[in-house]
């Protein structure tokens, strides 16, 4: 403040007679007006935070802008950029910036008591010891402005990683299908794989439980009404409308939403850091699996 009221006044009284009446030496004045000019005479740390600043923008640009302090923190070590947690977190909060936060969830299964449904092969230990051993299904809703679409996903439990999407404007068998097709499209090796989802209608149909046959794959499902049965379905669904729908929104039509969940979802796969895996992409923990197993392969 005082720097600026001398600057204000100096062409009418001069820099040294105001100093004289103010607690500031004429030399702090010229040193704080030559940094101001020339940024390689500010402090080493106001240098480093200014180009931290800019890393933190950056990394947040190519993360849909989503990723909080931790994230960003962690990803910025992955790239070689030391840093403090602490000096993210205070940057970050200087420049306003903060992760995106989880709201509600909304539940959209269907139940149909009248069909019957396999047992429960998970009882909520969503692990797995290698890819391909257990997916989980779920899907959601999105409102656009043409009217609600319906987002379907097949994620595996090892790595988390999205194995088949489906956007459609109904809810219905076709929906989840889809994803299925795809999750089974681009995984090949389905031997002693389990599927696990909810009680809805879709995934209790004739035509989804004899696509899982024809394909090997053993079904499972969750009780009535208990969210906790499916919930890494369910956790992976509440990212994707957190940093996704909220965040991202308004939808005007499901082509938006479409081409929206595919950029999502290459991200989500290839580049984003879930903490379940130790911090690293799905597709970085599966890499290092088989790399591990063709090693172990080799040397027997």
């Amino acid at each position: 403040m005082m720097v600026l009221f001398i600057d204000e006044h100096r062409a009418e009284y001069g820099v040294e007679p105001i100093c004289t009446e103010l607690p500031l030496a004429p030399s702090v004045y010229y040193e704080h007006k030559g940094r101001h000019k020339d940024p390689s005479m500010q402090p080493i740390r106001v240098r480093r935070d200014r180009v931290l600043s800019e890393e933190i923008r950056r990394v947040r640009k190519e993360n849909f802008e989503v990723y909080g302090a931790r994230k960003v923190w962690l990803q910025l070590n992955r790239e070689n950029i030391a840093v403090a947690r602490c000096t993210v977190e205070r940057l970050m909060r200087a420049m306003g910036l903060r992760g995106v936060v989880r709201g509600r969830t909304c539940r959209t299964t269907v139940t149909d008591g009248s069909v019957g449904r396999p047992g429960d092969l998970v009882q909520r230990q969503f692990s797995a010891m290698r890819p391909n051993q257990l997916w989980v299904a779920d899907f959601t809703y999105v409102a656009t402005w043409m009217g609600f679409v319906y987002v379907a996903f097949v994620i595996d439990v090892f790595s988390r990683g999205i194995v088949g999407w489906r956007v459609a404007r109904t809810m219905q068998t076709d929906l989840v299908l889809d994803a299925l097709e795809q999750a089974l499209w681009s995984r090949k090796n389905t031997d002693g794989l389990v599927h696990h989802s909810d009680r809805g209608s879709q995934y209790l149909s004739i035509r989804y439980s004899e696509r899982l046959a024809a394909a090997g794959v053993e079904p499972s499902v969750g009780h009535r009404g208990d969210s906790y049965d499916n919930a890494l379905a369910e956790t992976i669904i509440g990212l994707y409308k957190t940093e996704v729908i909220r965040h991202r929104g308004p939808w005007r039509t499901i082509d938006m939403v479409e081409y929206a969940t595919l950029e999502w979802v290459d991200w989500f796969n290839h580049r984003r850091l879930l903490e379940p895996i130790g911090d690293i992409p799905p597709a970085e923990l599966e890499f290092a699996y088989y790399s591990a197993l063709q090693e172990s392969t080799v040397a027997v």
